[in-house]
């Protein structure tokens, strides 16, 4: 009668997988494939100066062409496989720039408003206020923008020229 060993454990051991596991990977190219629709929302100037390599500009060019819904998620998902083979940390951190500009302009447009809302309701405590802030202001004419935008809100009962001039100098005050 034939007896059966046990195989040693040494001499079959298979070496242990050391890369990033299945789920890693799949994170990563959901990762790529969202920031490639953030590449496919920029304008040409911005991702021109992104300096992608050849296929996957012309990959993001022709997405922005595709109306099919289901021929748009297959060029994403192209667009995601040819995002794997690339470093993203230039092109996220451009992203990133980007975002902060425009956060930063959204600021600068909620000041400006913020501004104009007061010296349309406040009256001349809200240009003395401004005047505390800004010290090289003409009052006089701060005056005469205050009040052409007030009697055109009084008339129309929104804003119109006279208000998006008094918010085009309170822009320029504010930088």
């Amino acid at each position: 009668m034939k007896r059966f060993s046990r195989p040693d454990p040494d001499e079959d051991a298979q070496p242990l997988f050391d890369g990033p596991s299945k789920s890693v990977l799949k994170r990563e190219a959901h990762r790529a494939q969202a920031l490639g629709e953030e590449l496919i929302a920029l304008n040409d100037a911005e991702l021109a100066a992104l300096g992608l390599p050849e296929p996957l500009y012309e990959a993001i060019v022709a997405a922005r062409s595709i109306s099919s819904r289901s021929g748009g998620a297959r060029q994403r998902q192209y667009i995601g496989k040819l995002m794997r083979d690339i470093d993203l940390t230039r092109v996220r951190e451009a992203l990133g720039a980007k975002a902060a500009r425009a956060a930063l302009e959204a600021q600068r447009f909620q000041r400006a408003e913020g501004w104009r809302a007061r010296l349309l309701e406040g009256g001349p405590e809200a240009l003395a206020a401004l005047r505390t802030a800004y010290p090289a202001l003409d009052e006089a004419q701060w005056l005469k923008r205050v009040a052409a935008a007030r009697g055109e809100r009084q008339r129309t009962g929104a804003g119109g020229v006279a208000s998006r001039e008094l918010f085009r100098a309170l822009r320029e005050l504010l930088d």
